[in-house]
């Protein structure tokens, strides 16, 4: 091997299963929480609370189909990996990698303008400065090192957590609450009931997107074969609870009228609050939206660091800091292609695109991983799923895949 190539710094791996759930928390648990309730509570009604169910159990499906994939082969740009060893084609691997790597950029775009109309209504500031700021802030602190930056996001995901715990207290001590009630909540064995849960199950699947994040920084990642399917299952399960007993709360207290035309959804429960709780839970909507940028700026470096260092890139996007051990050309790279979308676009077909993007990428991972099992035993060395799993995530995903344009 040439002594420059020998002499390349490599990722450091600092990640431990509580860092990783943190960092799977903080992609999943952010944004879609915060805004996507009342538009369920208008596809679903008081059954809001069971969309996020039946999107939780959609996306566990490939979220163990990850949790082998990541074991098998723990690397950054990880589903680019997968496509290669599934299909055994570097093509379909490198449009899988940049198509991966664009979704967390789009989201990001999407999440930062998100972040700067909350920031508008505290500070007055222009929209594009303040998208801007966002953006070049959460890519100096993703050049930091990944333990540092990932430590940044679990701070910030414990304030969202926070957010969504003060929600629930709060609307849980109020005296007169005007929404439905629990006994409500459960729908009746009718087809237009069901049609409604499941149009809303469709944008609760997006509020779930994230965990399939953990597996491109497991290069990064101490001991692979039990940090990553114990952080993806912990993601998943905590994030689920949240999004049901957050839901179920905001739909006791809020009116179901008023809830479903609201695109702030979860401010309503302070509507009778005093004024500095009301702005202190707008400050963590804030917070919650920023470490989407942050965690994605994250994500989408090291797609393109681990393409460029598995040869389908140019090979200066995987140079290594010696310093801080982080990908700073491929970061600063997605830095700038955030910070042009967001100014280019606006939020809605960013986010319509994201989804989208993730849906395919799911299908290509299970039917990569049917592939494997199919042509090789499960390895005794890896974390393992039954064949059924990732052939129910190929239907689950192509479902709502089509489901999304009816």
């Amino acid at each position: 091997m040439p002594e420059n190539e020998q002499s390349q710094p490599k990722l450091r791996r600092a990640l431990t299963t509580p860092l990783l759930t943190l960092y799977g928390l903080g992609v999943t648990v952010g944004a879609g929480i915060y805004v996507l309730v009342g538009a369920a509570a208008q596809q679903a009604g008081p059954f809001a609370s069971i969309s996020f169910i039946v999107a939780a159990i959609v996306v566990s499906l490939t979220a163990l189909s990850y949790a082998e994939l990541s074991t098998r082969y723990p690397v950054s740009a990880g589903e680019a990996a997968y496509v290669e060893a599934g299909f055994n084609s570097a093509a379909l691997a490198v449009v899988v990698g940049l198509a991966v790597a664009a979704s967390g950029m789009i989201s990001a775009a999407a999440v930062a303008i998100g972040a700067a109309s909350y920031l508008n209504g505290l500070t007055g500031v222009s929209d594009t400065i303040l998208t801007a700021l966002v953006i070049v802030s959460m890519g100096l602190i993703a050049l930091l090192g990944i333990a540092q930056s990932v430590f940044v996001a679990a701070i910030i995901t414990v304030v969202e957590i926070f957010g969504l715990l003060f929600v629930v207290g709060w609307g849980l001590t109020m005296q007169e609450p005007q929404g439905v009630a629990l006994v409500q909540m459960i729908p009746e064995f009718d087809p237009e009931i069901w049609r409604g849960v499941l149009a809303a199950s469709l944008l609760a699947f997006f509020a779930f997107v994230g965990f399939e994040d953990m597996a491109n920084v497991a290069e990064e990642v101490k001991d692979p074969l039990r940090t990553i399917p114990r952080a993806i299952v912990w993601t998943l399960a905590l994030a689920t609870l949240l999004y049901v007993v957050t839901t179920t709360t905001v739909l006791l207290v809020v009116p179901l009228d008023k809830l479903s035309n609201s695109s702030a959804p979860l401010s309503l429960v302070f509507a009778n609050a005093a004024d500095a709780i009301k702005t202190g839970f707008g400050t963590i909507a804030i917070v919650a939206t920023v470490n989407g940028v942050l965690i994605q700026t994250i994500m989408a470096s090291r797609v393109l660091y681990g393409l460029a260092d598995q040869g389908h890139l140019p090979k200066w996007l995987s140079q290594v800091s010696p310093r801080t051990k982080t990908p700073v050309i491929a970061t600063l790279v997605v830095t700038a292609i955030i910070l042009c979308l967001s100014l280019a676009l606006p939020i809605a077909i960013l986010a319509e695109r994201t989804s989208q993007v993730v849906l395919c990428v799911f299908v290509i991972v299970n039917l990569s991983l049917i592939r494997l099992k199919l042509k090789t035993d499960t390895s005794s060395d890896c974390f393992g799923v039954p064949l059924v799993v990732p052939i129910l995530g190929v239907f689950a995903s192509v479902l709502l895949l089509v489901a999304g344009f009816l």
